[in-house]
């Protein structure tokens, strides 16, 4: 990646986002938040669209490990009730809160508490925002010019206040929507950005189109902070939020399997072992890079940048680290023997992590 876009650090709860702080990994949730931080989410954004979200707030905030920013969307007065709850951080979108007034109070407060608030854009709930015809989506150039007006609109009365414990992020359900809003943005601001493309769509789609939003973002040293918006679990958004940050980071943040294709040289049943190996790293937290190939041949030599893997022949395999061979064992006890490693290495973290 680029050099990071330098930007005010802004804090919330005990994470620091912008300035030289690491990318943080958040997501949204209703109930998950205690997954989401076996996960190593760092930030979870609750929606707050009701007077009793917002006085469940207090509960929620006090039985939470992880700091909580409320996702306020049309109502002023529930960002109010959840500033009085003590959340760690407040999210409004420009297009919903209109008048300036409202905006203006809840920043007052705001500012009173020290907590951070994020201008948060989409370009779906934009006033005024083209309309899309049958399978065409209205020119980028015209959204994107609507985004960031409105970005800055928000963001001149916020200053206004005296007040510059902003984020920003500016999200479109498709990522050439999304690049573009955040690149013109980047430079006219001195604040974090938060990455996303939002409404993504299921798993699989959406981490497609995450990791090419926010990857190309990342590559150019724009963004502090990430959040991919999948219609489906939650921790799942987390695991490829930080797949996103390790394949484009110079250091692992976290494990990551190297696995080879399905050619012609494959002896074993790899995608097994494969999804084992899978599951046993999430219990893993330290930068570690773990291969499983197909071939005893060449498997050392293609993973020879890993920590740890094992390669797979006919009826049998090795075990090796750093690129040397340390164990042969039949085909059924080559992923037995990796995951006693693997969970070795999982102890000692927890150990650590308990110290």
């Amino acid at each position: 990646m680029r050099a990071r876009r330098k930007s005010i650090p802004v804090r919330v709860g005990d994470v620091v986002i912008g300035g030289a702080a690491e990318i943080v990994v958040q997501s949204m949730t209703l109930n998950e938040i205690a997954r989401l931080k076996d996960a190593n989410c760092r930030i979870v954004r609750v929606a707050v669209p009701t007077r009793e979200a917002a006085q469940a707030m207090v509960e929620i905030k006090k039985a939470s490990p992880l700091p909580i920013i409320a996702d306020i969307h049309y109502d002023a007065p529930l960002a109010l009730m959840a500033l009085q709850a003590g959340v760690d951080g407040l999210r409004l979108n420009p297009g919903n809160i209109k008048d300036p007034e409202k905006v203006k109070e809840i920043t007052r407060q705001a500012k009173e508490r020290e907590v951070p608030m994020r201008i948060g854009v989409n370009a779906g709930s934009l006033p005024g925002r083209p309309k899309e015809g049958a399978g065409v989506r209205p020119p980028t150039e015209e959204v994107v010019a609507a985004m960031v007006s409105a970005a800055l609109g928000h963001i001149h009365i916020l200053e206004s206040l005296d007040y510059n414990l902003i984020k920003v992020s500016m999200k479109a359900s498709d990522p050439p929507t999304m690049i573009a809003a955040n690149r013109a943005i980047a430079d006219k601001i001195p604040y974090p950005l938060h990455l996303g493309v939002t409404e993504a769509g299921p798993p699989r789609t959406g981490a497609v189109k995450s990791a090419v939003g926010i990857g190309v973002l990342l590559e150019e040293g724009i963004g502090d902070t990430i959040r991919v918006s999948l219609a489906g679990d939650s921790v799942e958004e987390v695991e490829v939020g930080y797949g996103i940050v390790n394949a484009l980071a110079e250091k692992l943040t976290g494990p990551n399997l190297i696995a080879c294709p399905m050619c012609g040289r494959l002896e074993i049943d790899m995608l097994p072992m494969v999804a084992e190996v899978e599951k046993a790293l999430k219990k893993i937290k330290r930068p570690i890079n773990v291969s499983v190939m197909g071939c005893v041949v060449n498997g050392p030599g293609e993973g020879q940048h890993a920590d740890i893997g094992i390669a797979g022949g006919k009826g049998k395999g090795i075990l090796f680290k750093h690129g040397k061979i340390v164990g042969t064992f039949p085909e059924k006890e080559l992923v037995p023997a990796l995951l006693r490693e693997l969970d070795a290495i999982a102890r000692e973290d927890e150990q650590k992590l308990a110290s």
